[in-house]
């Protein structure tokens, strides 16, 4: 009897930390802790109009995102990361990110599966440096 009493007290206490699982991380929310910054660098030819432009940085459970986008007139030519998450599966996705918005020539890419959450951030800032070079 006595462990039959321990056995369901024990089952109750387990259904209810269960029940009671939130799997959302405490720290989720994404917030832009800077604002876009734009600066121009020198041309070197006239009319050429190359300018580098930051997007925001965003903060992810696993480290924080911001790029920086180079153009040569309205064309992206590079997009390099000044912040980068410091692990998790966002690590091995910024390569195949960059190389999407390269083609892309936009933010209009997909997320990585698996790093959403850097996807998302990496997108983020890549459309405020978009939206901070104004094209």
């Amino acid at each position: 009897m006595n462990k039959t009493i321990f056995v369901v007290a024990l089952s109750i206490a387990g259904f209810v930390a269960v029940w009671r699982f939130d799997p959302t991380p405490a720290t989720s929310s994404t917030t832009a802790t800077s604002a876009p910054q734009v600066s121009t660098a020198p041309s070197t030819s006239a009319g050429s109009g190359a300018v580098t432009t930051q997007g925001s940085a965003e903060s992810t459970e696993f480290g924080t995102v911001q790029v920086q986008v180079s153009f040569s007139g309205s064309r992206i030519t590079d997009v390099t990361l000044v912040q980068q998450p410091d692990s998790g599966r966002g690590v091995d996705a910024i390569p195949l990110l960059r190389e999407e918005a390269l083609q892309a020539q936009s933010a209009d890419i997909d997320t990585v599966s698996g790093a959403t959450q850097t996807s998302e951030s990496y997108i983020k800032s890549l459309q405020a440096a978009l939206d901070a070079k104004g094209s």
